[in-house]
């Protein structure tokens, strides 16, 4: 369309006017630019104390946020109904967390569901242990569930004690007392004693190994059934009420618990892959780790009548006697009037497969959002789960109130956080070894690190730490800026009342810190994956008190009031759980270089190889007649030594604000742990992948070192072939050797 002349000159007019308007505009705007630039200029820190500010500011913020009180109104909240892993309520309080993490301000919070194989007792036959006569007349029946702690008379779906996954049976024998069920209380049994446990029901006290060991001991011995009882040596202190009076088990609490044996392979029915809904199962028949015999836990009041009129030898040593009023002969059978009675097992419980429900959620990182720092802990428990595990899944709910907070005021970490609420724990570490298992490839990638977070307390007297050595300078610096909530330390620091209670026996002037074995959902990203990992919290006195754990471990008496008014009445022993697991969180995700010291390591490495040797020196002629040697790991170590304290030295001089030459010793950090994993896994166990440490293959609870050469070892005397036992000694210090060797290849300067 044509347009007439003077259209075109109000047009034209209008474009120079427009083009006026703009200059000014840009000008304008290259003048405010300039302006913030020399402002930004000028007041930019100039040096490392002023950078370091804002994130010492929002650390101090981040500790501030949390309080005691939040900690006791979560637990109240946890506890008042039971939370077994597979029913309704719990999976009701993983929408409830999952609303109140959504509410906290996290970036994104998701169910994440598994269908794994679970076991309950059956509701029209109960499960029970009977004396019976020469006629089959029952005489004695143990008790069908505990008499409820005051206040809780009228909750329903409490779950009568059971062993979960023991095989359906009535069996029927003599009874043998085989102590607390260990490698080496079976051996005693049979090469000092000459007892056969073969075809017997034998009945084992709770303490000191996992009770899926003592299953699996008395299997291999021959027994068509186990009975699993806690004595009050183990699980009375002196001079303490039972609950609700005192904090001790009373006579009718019962321990439950999973005996399963699964070495770290997750759900049963699909070892090693996430139990989703296109998983190949295994029959429920034959699933990893489940038990062939059947399993029952009784309290001590019922121990007690079983054990009465034992017949047999008397104990072999004074530490298998317990503290009931009974002789703890060792059997088989019962005698004087009662030689012709014999105890018959009930146990009806049936496996089936169920849906389970972690909760996660995360805050995205900002420099490194491709970096995972995780804190996870466990939700369901057996009953109540006073201590095990909602102690624990209180401090971790504050944990991410006061994350969410920071993040609300405008605060991100450098790294992503991401928080766990696993389901399943207590079958097996199911919900998170599943997670695990489907995250596998991304976390191997991408995990810095894992903090445990299962109850945050179990005694009252002192920390507990278990974590890889990357975290003990970190663990140990922490420490040192949070005070001690111990009466006696007032204005001291937690590592001051640490160290005064629980001094190392192996480093001079340092707290101790333990190795990480099992028993918590840790195992998969650790012992498989390799990823650095650590949990703490407020436990006994070791050294002085020879209970087990807690007293009233796994039993209905596990309330919110025994830990009001026993363990930790002002919740400040939670709260200073919470500040460390946070702390380790907060710095492990917002430090620009990741706080591991791989020096720490190269020291408990030296630690560990001494150890081994020395114990292989017991048996010098065979080494020497078999030429087995530990020459090649100790040299591997001291590399490792070498490429460690390099690469320390490295770090101190890098240019901080060259982002990919940070990022480049970060990796190298980050990964180490993973150098230290074989993917074939230990031989019989594949799934425990760190050469350096596992579980106790005789104790799940226990962590050992160099667990490969340990296990090769292990009762080597007694193998019929010497040739091939030491040759297999051989084989797994190579394989130590050359895992020690290329961690340390991997700290080595990039080419």
């Amino acid at each position: 369309m044509w347009t007439s002349l003077g259209a075109r000159s109000e047009a034209a007019g209008a474009r120079a006017a427009s083009g006026r308007f703009w200059a000014v505009v840009l000008g304008a705007a290259a003048g405010l630019f300039l302006l913030g630039f020399l402002i930004g200029w000028f007041a930019k820190p100039t040096d490392k104390k002023t950078s370091l500010s804002t994130h010492e500011d929002m650390r101090t913020a981040f500790m501030a946020e949390m309080k005691a009180e939040n900690i006791k109104q979560f637990l109240y909240n946890f506890t008042q109904l039971p939370h077994l892993a597979g029913t309704k309520e719990n999976m009701h309080l993983a929408q409830q967390v999952q609303a109140e993490w959504e509410k906290f301000g996290l970036d994104s919070v998701q169910l994440v569901h598994y269908d794994v194989l679970l076991s309950y007792p059956d509701d029209t036959k109960p499960n029970y242990i009977s004396i019976i006569d020469e006629h089959g007349n029952e005489v004695f029946n143990t008790s069908l569930s505990e008499p409820p702690p005051p206040g809780y008379e009228a909750v329903r779906d409490v779950v009568p004690p059971y062993s979960a996954f023991s095989a359906q049976g009535v069996p029927e024998g003599e009874l043998v007392y085989v102590n607390y069920g260990r490698t080496e209380d079976f051996f005693t049994l049979e090469r000092e004693m000459g007892i056969n446990c073969t075809g017997k029901i034998v009945i084992a006290r709770y303490g000191k190994i996992f009770r899926g060991n003592k299953v699996k001991n008395a299997e291999l011995a021959g027994a068509k059934g186990i009975i699993l009882y806690s004595d009050p040596a183990d699980y009375c202190a002196p001079g303490v009420e039972p609950y609700p009076n005192g904090w001790n088990l009373p006579g009718g609490g019962a321990q439950r618990g999973n005996v399963l044996n699964l070495n770290g392979a997750g759900d049963p029915l699909t070892p090693g892959y996430p139990a989703k809904e296109y998983a190949y199962r295994l029959d429920k028949t034959s699933g990893v780790g489940l038990p062939k015999i059947p399993v029952h836990p009784i309290g001590y009041h019922d121990a007690e009548s079983l054990l009465r009129n034992m017949g047999g030898h008397a104990p072999p040593h004074s530490s298998w006697k317990g503290n009931l009023n009974v002789s703890y002969n060792i059997g088989p059978g019962f005698t004087g009037n009662y030689s012709t009675r014999k105890v018959k097992m009930h146990i009806h419980s049936n496996n089936e497969v169920r849906r389970i429900y972690n909760v996660i959620g995360t805050i995205r990182g900002t420099v490194e959002p491709d970096r995972y720092v995780i804190l996870g802990g466990h939700r369901d428990s057996w009953v109540f789960g006073g201590i095990d595990p909602q102690s624990g899944a209180a401090v971790v709910h504050e944990i991410v109130r006061s994350f969410g907070k920071l993040k609300n005021k405008g605060w991100r970490p450098r790294r992503t956080v991401i928080f766990a609420s696993w389901d399943a724990e207590e079958f097996g570490l199911l919900g998170s070894t599943e997670w695990a298992e489907e995250n596998a490839k991304v976390l191997q990638a991408r995990g810095v690190a894992y903090i445990n977070a299962d109850s945050s307390v179990e005694g009252n007297y002192t920390l507990r730490v278990d974590c890889t050595p990357l975290m003990y300078s970190l663990v140990y610096s922490l420490t040192k800026k949070i005070p001690s909530p111990d009466e006696g330390f007032e204005g001291k620091s937690l590592y001051e009342s640490w160290y005064k209670k629980n001094p190392s026996s192996e480093y001079k002037e340092v707290p101790r810190i333990n190795k990480l074995g099992s028993g918590s959902d840790f195992e998969a990203y650790f012992q498989r994956l390799g990823i650095a990992s650590g949990r703490a919290r407020y436990t006994k006195n070791r050294k002085a008190d020879k209970f087990s754990n807690y007293p009233v471990y796994h039993t209905v008496y596990e309330t919110f009031e025994l830990v009001e008014k026993f363990y930790d009445p002002t919740f400040i022993k939670q709260l200073t759980i919470a500040q460390l697991r946070g702390k380790l969180v907060y710095e492990l995700a917002d430090s620009q270089v990741i706080p591991f010291n791989s020096t720490d390591y190269g020291e408990a490495l030296k630690g560990y190889s001494n150890r081994i040797s020395k114990l292989a020196k017991k048996h010098e002629e065979q080494l020497k007649l078999y030429k087995v040697s530990f020459d090649p790991l100790f040299s591997a170590v001291m590399n490792f030594s070498k490429a460690a304290a390099e690469f320390h030295r490295r770090l101190e001089q890098v240019d901080k604000k060259d982002s990919v030459a940070v990022r480049i010793m970060n990796d190298q950090l980050m990964l180490v742990e993973r150098a230290f994993t074989d993917p074939l896994g230990l031989p019989g166990r594949k799934f425990y992948r760190h050469v350096i440490f596992a579980p106790s293959s005789r104790n799940k609870y226990a962590g050992e070192s160099f667990p490969g050469i340990y296990d090769a070892m292990f009762d080597i005397e007694s193998k019929a072939d010497q040739h091939e036992a030491w040759e297999e000694v051989k084989r797994q210090i190579s394989i130590a050797a050359f895992t020690v060797q290329a961690a340390a290849d991997t700290l080595k300067e990039v080419a």
